[in-house]
């Protein structure tokens, strides 16, 4: 499917640059990166399937989400170097396996090649479960959720996917398909071919994350990407562009050339 983007910058000589957000997110949770980035590069922004403002589907499979990102690519002019966060970074590993030509540059935001046995069934209950009746204020929505989740941080980033101007206000998020993908979703497809991508790789991750930590997923970084470039960021965690946006925007703007 054709995806809700935001577009910001100019066309240079080098290809677009576009940013793929994890779940529960949109088009503008990397729009740091995007800042930082539209000075010099044209900079498309998606709203990955089933959340933000693109179309729902029943299907959330990473071959199905990668197939979305082809289609941007092809009406943007064929060729991206592309980021990709959490669930935005595996599908961009998929499409760059898959579908090498399409992308120049590859850089994954603490997330590997690999299933993963926890869940983040727990929050979408928790989105499911809350009462928005006559709520109006995002801080309403917010008092009302912390019942379920502790985070500030973490509610902060699920509340700008609650649209206040719906009447009742509704979640941007296909909530039951993401709930009965969930397992895909933190799967990882099987039969797709190691080392298909030969372009150059960064794959940045937080040293207190354990996504992409030093070990078994490391290891599968680089079985499915010889060339990797891993680096951890001391101390910061799985939201890292959230946590050191700086750091990680002159890191990937660097890399990008």
């Amino acid at each position: 499917m054709m995806l809700n983007t935001i577009i910001s910058g100019d066309d240079t000589s080098l290809p677009p640059v576009l940013l793929v957000h994890g779940l529960f997110g949109s088009a503008k949770n990397l729009g740091g990166l995007a800042r930082r980035l539209e000075g010099t590069r044209k900079v498309i922004s998606v709203d990955m399937r089933n959340h933000g403002d693109s179309a729902w589907s029943p299907d959330h499979s990473y071959p199905a989400l990668a197939g979305d990102l082809a289609q941007v690519i092809e009406a943007h002019g064929g060729v991206v170097d592309i980021v990709g966060h959490s669930m935005g970074g595996k599908a961009a590993m998929v499409l760059a396996l898959t579908r090498p030509a399409l992308i120049r540059r590859l850089v994954v935001l603490d997330i590997a090649p690999i299933a993963y046995g926890h869940s983040q069934q727990a929050y979408v209950d928790a989105m499911q479960g809350l009462d928005l009746v006559g709520v109006k204020l995002r801080s309403e929505a917010d008092r009302r959720l912390a019942a379920a989740v502790a985070e500030p941080g973490v509610r902060a980033f699920f509340l700008q996917s609650l649209d206040l101007k719906a009447e009742p206000p509704q979640w941007k998020l296909n909530l039951p398909v993401l709930s009965d993908q969930m397992a895909l979703i933190t799967s990882w497809p099987e039969g797709l071919p190691k080392a298909s991508f030969t372009g150059p790789a960064l794959f940045l991750a937080g040293g207190a994350s354990d996504y992409a930590a030093p070990g078994a997923a490391a290891d599968e970084i680089h079985e499915y990407f010889p060339q990797a470039d891993l680096r951890y960021i001391p101390r910061i965690g799985h939201w890292l562009h959230a946590e050191e946006p700086k750091l990680v925007a002159d890191t990937v703007a660097e890399f990008l050339g």
